[in-house]
């Protein structure tokens, strides 16, 4: 029998911690409602967790930027429909201008109100912001800083026709009579002329846009020549600035986003003015009292005639600038639902590897403060067994 070193007690202190220990650690599961609240609980799991919480964090911002996205868009549009309006009203204006039963008084009063309806247009494109964002006086559309052009060789060519931009160009015996025949059949195009320039350099053609812009609609089919060198034709873009064009980001995670871009839907970019500074056709900017460009002319039957055509084409702008709004609009509505979704899913992943189960967890702590009850006990029991040493002192 030995007194200085009570085993008995030692183990029972030692196993006393262990269900100290384990009833601490239980009873801060329940209280935090974690499995995982350090990373020695899981360490991997700790990791995955906080990668789903990124996610997670990441996604419910996705759907919240989404639905910026949708209240800007609808800003836009709302000043859009009321452009449309204006434009309805300054169409039934020219209608009734054209009418000769119009004398010269009448067209001047149906004038004003054109000009005054244009310098609203005006007014509507400079002024419509969102979170101090122009929307629709060109900030947030793309913009071509250089020109586009396309080359080809008509070098060995032999027979057959060439094809450029719908017309169609046949074989000559001097191909450089063949090259000089596709520019003037360009340059007598009074469409395409307005629009392109064509070189001509021995067998080489060049055809480049008169203004930056892109390549769209400049196609050469070479496919009915023979004996061409190459029937290869080069093919330029002009270079595009998309900085001012706006990007949702509608993901977690980088190059997850989406763009829109606004055109501009003042007077001028609908074609509804002219440079000119006329005080009879004169339109502000509807910003101050100042003449800036002339309003749609409506003095005589041919003129208020011709406006009816213009404002139609600037109608048929608006209403696809307000398509395509539309069309952005739903397709966000989807995305947010998406992404709502998706975090739901993420999260309940998460749960399963972060959240404690409270049953098994309550299972747990039972056990432990049981064992503690009993640990303490055994040990009071344990320190009492010394004292049967006194039994020999007498």
């Amino acid at each position: 029998m030995r007194i200085n070193n009570n085993l008995m007690a030692m183990n029972t202190h030692r196993q006393l911690g262990v269900a100290t220990n384990g009833g601490a650690k239980a009873t801060e599961k329940l209280s935090s409602g974690f499995r995982i609240n350090r990373a020695g609980d899981d360490a991997a799991g700790l990791a995955i967790s906080e990668k789903m919480r990124g996610q997670i964090r990441g996604l419910t911002m996705a759907s919240k930027n989404a639905q910026d996205g949708i209240s800007l868009i609808q800003t836009a549009e709302g000043a859009l429909n009321e452009t449309h309006a204006i434009l309805q009203r300054m169409r039934e204006l020219a209608v009734q201008s054209a009418n000769d039963t119009n004398v010269e008084t009448d067209r001047n009063e149906i004038q004003k109100e054109i000009n005054q309806l244009t310098s609203e247009i005006n007014r509507i494109g400079n002024a419509t912001e969102f979170n101090t964002q122009k929307l629709l006086n060109g900030d947030r559309a793309s913009e071509y800083t250089s020109k586009s052009k396309i080359e080809f060789d008509l070098t060995g060519m032999t027979a057959g026709e060439v094809t450029v931009m719908g017309i169609e160009v046949n074989f000559s015996t001097d191909i450089s009579t063949t090259a000089n025949a596709i520019k003037d059949a360009v340059e007598s195009d009074d469409i395409l002329n307005e629009k392109y320039t064509v070189t001509v350099d021995t067998n080489k053609v060049t055809i480049e846009t008169k203004e930056n812009g892109p390549s769209d609609g400049m196609t050469v089919d070479l496919d009915s020549a023979t004996g061409i060198t190459s029937k290869d034709v080069t093919r330029t873009e002009g270079t595009k600035n998309d900085d001012g064009v706006l990007q949702f980001q509608i993901g977690a995670n980088e190059k997850q986003s989406m763009s829109l871009e606004i055109s501009d839907m003042r007077a001028a970019a609908l074609g509804i003015t002219e440079d000119g500074t006329d005080p009879k056709l004169g339109v502000t900017d509807g910003t101050s009292n100042e003449i800036v460009e002339q309003a749609l002319d409506v003095s005589d039957h041919t003129k208020a005639a011709k406006a009816v055509t213009t404002i139609q084409e600037a109608i048929d702008q608006v209403s696809a600038e307000r398509s395509k709004l539309g069309a952005v609009q739903n397709r966000l509505e989807h995305t947010i639902k998406n992404l709502d979704t998706s975090a739901e899913n993420l999260q309940a992943s998460e749960s399963r590897i972060r959240d404690v189960d409270m049953a098994k967890e309550m299972m747990e702590f039972t056990k432990q403060n049981i064992l503690q009850q009993a640990s303490t006990a055994m040990l009071a029991q344990a320190n009492m067994a010394p004292q049967s040493v006194l039994q020999l002192l007498r």
